[in-house]
C-alpha cells in the first residue's frame, strides 16, 4: 500500500467557474518532489464511510527540485454532488486532506529526440502541460525542439491557465498555443485562438511521424479520436502518449 501523508491547504481561487486551484504543503516536515506530468491520489471517505479516493495530476510550474516546506499545486473540477467536491469546496485555508504518490509516467523521457511537441489536452488535462514548461524551455533552448499546444474548452472563462501559457509563448518563439473554443469566441480573438474542437484542427499542424511526439490528456472521447486521428497521420504508438480523465462523482 501506497504511504500516506497529509496535505495542507494553503491557497485556493478558482480557475473558471467550475475548476479550482488548490495549493498544497506536504505537513509531515517531508519533500513532495515530482516529475512534471505525474499525479497525486487524494484518499478519502463516502458518508457511509467506505474508503475512497480521486487522482489529480500536479500542475505546479516544477523549475527546482521540491523540498520539505515547498507547496504544490492541483487543479480540482467541481462536479454537482460529487463527494470530492464536497471534500474540496468545504475545506478551509489550513485544513488537511490525505494523499499519497506521485504516481504515473506521462512525463518528458529524457531520451526523446524528436523535432516537435504535440500537446493535446481538454478541461484539467491541460495540467501536467503546465508543469512541463521549464523542461520545455530547456528542450526549446538546447536542441531546438519547437511545441505546440492545442487547449480545448467551451468557452473563454473555461480556459485553464490560458495567462501561464500565452506569457510563455511570448517568451518562447518556439512555443505556440492554440485555444481551441467549441461554444463562445472572444471578442477580439488571439490570431492562434480556433473554433471547435482540438481534433478538428490537428490537421492545421500536419503531425509528422518523422519529426512528432503528441501527448494526450483529457477527456476520453478527445483521446481516443486524436489517437486516431495520429495514427491515420502515420503515427506510431510509441509516439503517442496518452492520459484519460474520467470525472467521479
Amino acid at each position: 500500500m501506497p504511504v500516506q501523508f497529509p496535505l495542507k491547504l494553503v491557497d485556493r481561487r478558482m480557475l473558471a467557474p467550475t475548476v479550482g486551484h488548490y495549493q498544497f504543503l506536504r505537513d509531515d516536515g517531508q519533500p513532495l518532489d515530482f516529475q512534471p506530468g505525474q499525479f497525486i491520489q487524494v484518499h478519502f471517505e463516502y458518508a457511509d464511510g467506505t474508503a475512497t479516493k480521486r487522482s489529480y495530476s500536479l500542475a505546479t510550474i516544477h523549475n527546482h527540485a521540491l523540498g520539505a516546506g515547498e507547496a504544490v499545486d492541483i487543479a480540482v473540477s467541481f462536479v454537482p454532488g460529487g463527494a470530492a467536491t464536497a471534500l474540496f469546496e468545504g475545506l478551509d485555508i489550513g485544513g488537511h486532506v490525505t494523499a499519497s504518490g506521485p504516481f504515473g509516467r506521462f512525463c518528458l523521457q529524457p531520451g526523446d529526440h524528436n523535432a516537435r511537441y504535440l500537446l493535446i489536452a481538454t478541461g484539467t488535462g491541460v495540467t501536467p502541460y503546465r508543469s512541463m514548461l521549464p523542461l520545455l524551455a530547456t528542450a526549446m533552448a538546447e536542441r531546438g525542439v519547437e511545441v505546440v499546444l492545442l487547449q480545448g474548452a467551451r468557452t473563454p472563462t473555461e480556459l485553464l491557465y490560458s495567462d501561464d501559457f500565452y506569457a510563455f509563448a511570448a517568451a518562447h518563439p518556439g512555443f505556440r498555443y492554440v485555444p481551441c473554443l467549441s461554444r463562445e469566441l472572444p471578442e477580439n480573438p488571439h490570431p492562434d485562438v480556433r473554433h471547435g474542437y482540438v481534433q478538428q484542427h490537428l490537421a492545421e499542424f500536419a503531425p509528422n511521424p518523422a519529426t512528432d511526439i503528441a501527448y494526450l490528456c483529457g477527456n476520453p472521447d478527445m483521446v481516443d479520436a486524436t489517437f486516431e486521428a495520429l495514427k491515420d497521420a502515420g503515427l506510431p504508438t510509441p509516439q503517442v502518449r496518452r492520459e484519460k480523465y474520467v470525472s467521479s462523482t
